[in-house]
């Protein structure tokens, strides 16, 4: 094995999908801003950001991660190995059983609709209720075909072309933002939002499309056969309910905040959401792009057990390494200058001060278990690329009955118990899933040591990373008390880049950062 050349490779592929995701992240942004700009925290946003956790359930379950850690290691392994006609075979036989199941799924679930509202927002009521209901039964086949995507990405990714299927999503964000641009003036909000509906359906198929040129030429020609008797298939299978229960469990965690913040009154579900859009961007950006790049790598690993081993724990350690050195300032940035960057991105129209607030607490509370949740992305890839699923699951499932107990005492009895309006309880919501998500990281960890020895935990370079990120959010929050500004696009710039440059170069002065692999980052094509 050349591990050098490989662990460099790796660093490549993971500044590819990390340039994917913060285009397609970027986008996104601009469309949350849009969205607050005409939505607020209305009961339309509310009833849309409600709507959308439902189809995208199954997008979630059966789509990029579950088909990622259960396919990508079987294929990725028959390709390395020089065996491309079973690998082709393969891949044509999982996404005859996708768009059989997700097929199904759609149907079920469009006329199951009202009934799947009261299990996960049963604190609507009324006109709000109903909307909800339309926009869930609209955005069900956008779900579907979002699934068919992370096949797209399944592939690519195997055959290590990160960029496209990361920076697909881009189109998808554009015509959601055309539609609001297009119909944000002339309508009301709940008519904007049955047309916001629409064109994520439209963009979603937009997504598929546009990586499908580039994975035939890896299949052509395509041909859907649902093969489930040959070995590879069952062993995807046989991979994936592990993992589908693992990846179900974490959705669980989220719906029970979407279903806890539906009695906390207009605004906390959709300040969930607002919040969830920035504090998903640093685990997107820096655990996604490591975690994705990682898992095809490590599947591709042979060699006796201790080489194995050995290479498995030498690219978490440098995984670990690259992750904190990003998460940890977003983590610092999200509690003590979070206001900024609220206002920064959402602050226009309909979104006032009020809302930068609110929004603000619930982002700081998300930021407690940042690292956790991240760095557990990639212990989770290890696992899978090891071929253990269920490990994982387990561990996922302790997390999601912390994240119940803690997240119900913290959502409604305590704030009646501080004497605070309840919907603050949206803040002890992510605060309690931050908790659970660092219980959930300790496990991965102890577990994963069992089976590749001592990995190398970095505490001490990872504790002045976190001191240099307090010291320069400091600087940061010095910024924002004294400059005498009002437009929140102009104190945000006059206020978070510095203190991203103030971060970025005590590190590299204390040699804890690489700014060439950071340039790389952003700039590779």
């Amino acid at each position: 094995m050349n591990a050098p050349s490989s662990r460099t490779s790796t660093k490549r592929h993971a500044a590819v999908v990390a340039a994917g995701i913060l285009l397609s992240r970027l986008v996104g942004l601009v469309r949350d801003r849009i969205f607050a700009h005409y939505f607020g925290n209305s009961d339309a946003s509310d009833a849309f950001r409600a709507a959308f956790r439902i189809p995208n359930f199954l997008q979630n379950m059966f789509g990029e991660g579950v088909l990622s850690a259960s396919f990508i290691p079987v294929y990725a392994r028959l390709d390395a190995e020089g065996r491309h006609e079973e690998a082709s075979q393969l891949a044509e036989a999982i996404f005859a059983l996708l768009f059989f199941i997700t097929s199904t799924a759609v149907l079920v679930g469009v006329f199951s609709t009202p009934w799947l509202i009261d299990l996960i927002a049963p604190g609507f009521h009324d006109a709000k209720r109903l909307l909800t209901i339309r926009l869930v039964q609209i955005l069900f086949p956008g779900a579907a075909i979002l699934v068919l995507s992370a096949w797209c990405l399944g592939i690519l990714n195997s055959h290590r072309k990160f960029f496209l299927s990361y920076a697909a999503p881009v189109i998808w964000n554009v015509a959601m933002i055309a539609t609001l641009l297009w119909a944000g003036r002339d309508h009301s909000q709940p008519r904007l939002a049955v047309l916001l509906a629409i064109a994520s359906v439209i963009g979603s198929g937009l997504q598929f499309v546009v990586q499908l040129p580039t994975v035939m030429k890896h299949l052509w020609p395509l041909r859907l056969q649902l093969s489930q008797a040959d070995k590879h298939v069952r062993t995807v299978c046989v991979n994936f309910f592990p993992v589908f229960l693992s990846r179900g469990v974490v959705q669980i965690s989220a719906y029970i905040d979407s279903w806890l913040g539906s009695f906390l009154g207009t605004g906390a579900v959709s300040a969930l959401g607002y919040a969830q859009t920035l504090y998903t961007l640093p685990v997107s950006l820096f655990g996604m792009a490591v975690s994705a790049a990682e898992l095809p790598a490590m599947s591709s690993v042979v060699g006796t057990q201790t080489e194995v081993a050995a290479a498995l724990r030498q690219r978490l350690t440098a995984g670990i390494q690259r992750i904190a050195f990003f998460v940890i300032p977003s983590a610092v940035g999200f509690v003590m200058l979070g206001d900024v960057i609220v206002a920064t991105i959402y602050r226009s129209g309909a979104f006032q001060h009020q809302d930068v607030l609110f929004v603000w607490g619930v982002l700081a509370g998300a930021a407690v278990g940042l690292l956790a949740s991240t760095m557990g992305r990639l212990y989770s890839s290890a696992f899978y690329a090891l071929r253990d699923t269920r490990t994982p699951l387990r561990f996922a499932l302790i997390r999601v009955a912390l994240t119940l107990g803690m997240g119900y005492a913290c959502a409604l009895p305590l704030p009646r118990i501080l004497g605070i309006d309840q919907h603050w309880g949206a803040v002890g919501l992510t605060a309690s899933a931050g908790l659970a998500g660092w219980v959930e990281f300790m496990m991965l960890r102890r577990g994963l040591q069992k089976f590749i020895g001592e990995i190398p935990s970095n505490q001490s370079r990872i504790a002045r990373l976190w001191v240099i990120a307090i010291f320069a959010g400091m600087a940061g929050f010095v910024l924002k008390v004294i400059l005498p500004l009002q437009q929140p696009i102009v104190v945000g710039l006059c206020v978070l880049v510095p203190y991203a440059g103030l971060y970025l170069v005590i590190a590299q002065w204390m040699e804890l950062g690489n700014m060439g692999e950071i340039q790389r980052m952003f700039t590779r094509k």
